[in-house]
């Protein structure tokens, strides 16, 4: 049998997966698997005694996916990964096509494919001594990005996605706009940013904003919201977006390298967890990741 290991969150998504593991090691011993399950330790090295698998499977939310996909990148490790939506919002699983249902997409794991995807890379070009931040999904900064940070586990356990808009209404007395050089394709512009959002997925929060997006492309999404005058302004013109109005204060560019700098120190996202510090170069790695994607039936 092929070896494979399962790496869950036990707090994600009010910990609904630590009931169905015993379900979940069944499916793929169907498929041919012999699958442990573990239990990530966030201070600990996820693969110790598992770097010969055939196949890591990541349970949880996309903070966990980017814990682990970190954790490969910076040992230089290059498993397939399985994605088991067992988070809160789930917007990198939801972009590969996972059903929210853990067993069903242990399914589509256990038969799918494996395809190259993307994955994102972030570098603080006055600090290159610190090592790189990857992500899966999005990365971003400015008014409401670094919500998932602040809203407690606790919080989220109990409310689920809600938590998140309790605690993203506390950011509004924090409203500024961001001095923004952003360098995209050898083209360099101003911009006055109220939030940026680098999308190598297609949702945030489950709201579908890059509707362009794909994890083959080998470019990212980007959403500029420009300050205005008031928050009410501001607000309009994100609304009339998402409805799919065009307007002048969101400025949406494709690329596959940017670079972010400002005179302020500004708090950066990635995938819900802190991406450091402007100035930034942020890149895209075109088909990086090894991922099984479910069959269309």
């Amino acid at each position: 049998m092929k070896r494979a290991i399962l790496l869950y969150n036990s707090y994600a998504g009010r910990g609904r997966v630590a009931n169905r593991i015993a379900d979940i090691v069944a499916i793929f011993a169907q498929a041919g698997y012999a699958l442990q399950p573990v239990q990530i330790r966030f201070d600990d090295n996820p693969f110790e005694g598992y770097e010969d698998v055939d196949l890591a499977v990541v349970a949880g939310g996309d903070g966990t996916l980017n814990y682990i996909v970190n954790a490969m990148m910076h040992r230089g490790l290059h498993f397939t990964l399985g994605i088991l939506p067992a988070g809160t919002a789930n917007d990198f699983a939801g972009a590969l096509g996972m059903s929210n249902n853990l067993l069903r997409a242990a399914q589509q794991i256990a038969y799918g494919t494996a395809e190259p995807i993307d994955c994102g890379r972030v570098e603080q070009i006055n600090h290159p001594d610190v090592s790189p931040i990857y992500f899966v999904n999005i990365f971003s900064f400015g008014i409401f990005t670094t919500t998932s940070q602040h809203t407690p586990k606790e919080l989220k356990h109990i409310l689920g996605r809600a938590a998140y808009m309790i605690e993203g209404f506390k950011e509004l007395k924090k409203l500024h706009g961001i001095p923004l050089t952003i360098t995209a394709d050898g083209d360099a512009f101003y911009y006055p940013t109220l939030m940026g959002l680098v999308f190598n997925g297609e949702t945030a929060g489950r709201m579908p904003l890059a509707r362009m997006a794909s994890l083959r492309d080998g470019v990212f999404d980007c959403l500029f919201l420009r300050k205005r005058r008031t928050a009410f302004q501001s607000a309009c013109d994100m609304l009339l977006y998402i409805v799919g109005v065009k307007t002048a204060a969101v400025k949406y560019i494709r690329t596959s390298q940017l670079t972010l700098m400002s005179p302020t120190s500004e708090a950066t996202d990635v995938d819900g967890q802190s991406g450091g510090s402007f100035p930034m170069r942020v890149s895209c790695l075109r088909g990086a990741l090894n991922i099984i994607c479910p069959h269309e039936d």
